[in-house]
């Protein structure tokens, strides 16, 4: 069966055809879900209910686009919204001087397994703002109106998070070959 039959069998509210669509993407959108989330758990919990928000909302995808691009905005932005209306995430306000890239020169390479923990332990609005700005690209006006903050706050959130990195990476003693936070 292709895409676009699952899909619509997907808007017809189709077990089977939901199964299937899982199968397909489950893999990828986890993948999103671990750069948004604390930790292993908390990405298995947003996975679910992140798919099960795209089986509610399924209807509205009007094949225009990506699919899969559809289904990782949807996630990306439920994981976002638990964020912002959550106490957890605070908003610092604070000005801190932006360094456009942040260059280590050694010799190994780093593990992504370990960069991928030391970001997932970085406070909530640092890491969502440096995966957001870092791994997917989006600009501070956008990520200040994703996550209801200034463009400002964004940067500076976006500072702080490269100089946790950094004195983590640092502190650990792992050595790292030309990593560049853009």
């Amino acid at each position: 069966m292709d895409l676009k039959q699952i899909i619509l069998d997907c808007q017809n509210n189709e077990p089977l055809a939901q199964e299937q669509l899982y199968k397909l993407f489950s893999s990828k959108i986890f993948t999103v879900c671990l750069k948004y989330s604390r930790n292993y758990e908390e990405a298995q919990d947003n996975l679910q209910e992140g798919f099960l928000l795209i089986f509610n909302k399924i209807d509205k995808y009007d094949f225009k686009g990506s699919f899969e691009g559809w289904i990782k905005r949807v996630v990306t932005n439920y994981i976002l919204q638990q964020y912002r209306t959550s106490v957890v995430f605070e908003v610092v306000k604070d000005n801190v001087k932006v360094e456009e890239d942040v260059y280590i020169d050694t010799d190994d390479l780093l593990g992504i397994d370990y960069l991928l923990k030391i970001i997932q332990e970085l406070p909530d609005r640092y890491r969502l703002v440096f995966n957001l700005y870092v791994l997917d690209g989006y600009t501070h006006k956008d990520i200040a109106t994703m996550l209801g903050i200034t463009e400002g706050t964004s940067k500076s959130n976006l500072a702080r998070a490269k100089m946790i990195l950094k004195q983590k990476i640092d502190d650990s003693g792992v050595n790292i070959k030309e990593l560049s936070f853009r």
